[in-house]
């Protein structure tokens, strides 16, 4: 699958840390042809009950070609500084499937390599739960901030239109 990886665009190639875990997850194999909702994450935000709506997003589009993607970050210093502690707020609190990775940076210059890229073309977060929609040609089609629901019809109008392109 050496082709799948040069068509991979270069701000979704790498490897990632899963949360509270061992394993790592290859971005551009998880994202490969699906359009790809990208969340910075906090665990004592309040923004944190969006992970309920951030679910029932992923449950109802994942069989369609949404991928759900949660960067957990302290930029914003709303990160539990215990790895355990985050996970058990995301996956116990709030029952989350979809792909939690491990805290990472997303704003400055010690941005990961997507959120350089999401920077760069449509702003950094200004706090946590920032949501990025991108296509399935790895582009950024609309950034909603934290104030956007993941149930606003906003966005959910832009996840179907992606999905039918």
């Amino acid at each position: 699958s050496s082709t799948a990886f040069a068509a991979c665009e270069s701000h979704l190639q790498g490897e990632y840390r899963k949360l509270h875990s061992t394993d790592s997850v290859n971005l551009c194999s998880l994202v490969e042809n699906k359009v790809t909702l990208v969340v910075n994450t906090a665990s004592h935000c309040g923004f944190t009950k969006q992970f309920k709506g951030l679910e029932a997003l992923h449950k109802k589009y994942k069989d369609k070609g949404l991928v759900i993607v949660g960067f957990a970050s302290d930029d914003f210093n709303q990160e539990d500084k215990d790895e355990g502690n985050a996970a058990g707020i995301c996956f116990k609190n709030f029952g989350v499937t979809f792909t939690m990775l491990a805290p990472t940076h997303v704003k400055g210059d010690e941005a990961n390599t997507l959120f350089k890229y999401l920077n760069a073309e449509s702003g950094e977060p200004k706090w946590n739960f920032n949501k990025y929609l991108v296509g399935k040609d790895g582009k950024v089609i609309q950034h909603f901030g934290s104030m956007t629901e993941p149930s606003a019809t906003s966005l959910t109008k832009a996840i179907d239109e992606a999905l039918a392109k």
